[in-house]
């Protein structure tokens, strides 16, 4: 039998806590229809026996606490919410506990900011790992050793698991009971659930928002520069002409102080613009096109699509209120 140890945090997200409990407890009744043994033990695991959440609103009880777990087989760690630093610090003795059980051999999955203090506990140093759109520019700052592709809804790397945003965590679980039942189980689940199974970005979602909890105040007045004349033809020379230092300084501490380079940074703020007018506008691609900047049908679309991970006529069809 599979042990899944749920983590009791403080300051979680309820629902995730018991989503997670649900899903597999559901395969479990999926196998009993069949005439087969249950798959997986499930345990909330704890600092204490009982955590209040949602402002005591909720209470929530442990089956073990941290010290009296030997073995478990798979560590589920909810999603967080409020100031993720303060969130983080609060459980920085789960983040010891679960680096030493995925030492043991334990796979570790974090939902949404939960991944906040799966990077934490230092088991992700050289990792990939997603997170909520919304805190990707906070994890980049705080976790620099990891490689954070926020474009992802899930990732699956040398038994660590994460999940995009908010409701992302429901492609995390039915990806994880593919991974320790089988896929026809996964399907069943997925069915019952009304959920779709196979969701690879969460890119269409997001809103790029420029990392700016940062000192360099060159680097500051750069980003307001580029988002200001976002449908400027420039280049990182000329910006870097435009205050007075050369191309290379330019480039080091935009990275390091943004996680993106110049260039990048500007695609970024013009894809953004043209999201915006593609939700809310009736203008045609192509003049939409030429608002942000963009004089080549095929540069526009490709750098669009890879950055909100579907064509702009998709985008369209799928976000615009007038379609």
């Amino acid at each position: 039998m599979i042990t899944i140890s749920i983590l009791t945090l403080k300051n979680a997200v309820l629902s995730s806590i018991i989503d997670a409990g649900y899903v597999f407890a559901k395969v479990n009744e999926f196998l009993a229809e069949k005439g087969d043994a249950p798959l997986f033990k499930i345990q909330l695991v704890g600092q204490t026996k009982e955590m209040q959440q949602h402002s005591g609103q909720f209470t929530v009880r442990a089956d073990v606490l941290l010290h009296e777990v030997e073995k478990t087989d798979l560590i589920i760690i909810p999603s967080m919410m409020g100031n993720l630093l303060i969130a983080t610090h609060l459980n920085k003795d789960y983040g010891i506990w679960l680096a030493e059980q995925y030492r043991r051999g334990a796979e570790v999955a974090s939902m949404c900011t939960g991944s906040f203090l799966l990077a934490f506990s230092g088991i992700l140093k050289g990792k990939e790992c997603t997170t909520h759109w919304q805190f990707a520019n906070e994890f980049k700052y705080y976790y620099p050793s990891v490689k954070l592709v926020d474009e992802l809804m899930i990732t699956d790397q040398n038994g660590i698991y994460s999940s995009a945003g908010s409701n992302a965590y429901w492609n995390l679980l039915l990806h994880l009971v593919e991974r320790f039942a089988n896929r026809a189980i996964a399907i069943r689940t997925a069915k019952y659930f009304l959920i779709d199974l196979d969701k690879p970005s969460q890119s269409p979602f997001t809103i790029f928002n420029g990392l700016k909890d940062h000192k360099d105040i060159l680097v500051l007045k750069v980003q307001d520069y580029l988002e200001k004349n976002y449908a400027a033809k420039l280049t990182v020379e000329s910006t870097a002409e435009a205050f007075s230092v050369t191309r290379r300084t330019l480039e080091r501490r935009f990275k390091k102080s943004t996680r993106n380079t110049v260039t990048e940074y500007h695609q970024r703020v013009k894809v953004e613009a043209a999201k915006q007018q593609l939700e809310i506008g009736k203008k045609t691609i192509f003049d939409i096109m030429t608002d942000v900047g963009y004089i080549d049908n095929q540069a526009f679309r490709e750098v669009f699509k890879r950055i909100a991970g579907m064509t702009p006529i998709d985008y369209r069809n799928k976000f615009n209120s007038e379609v």
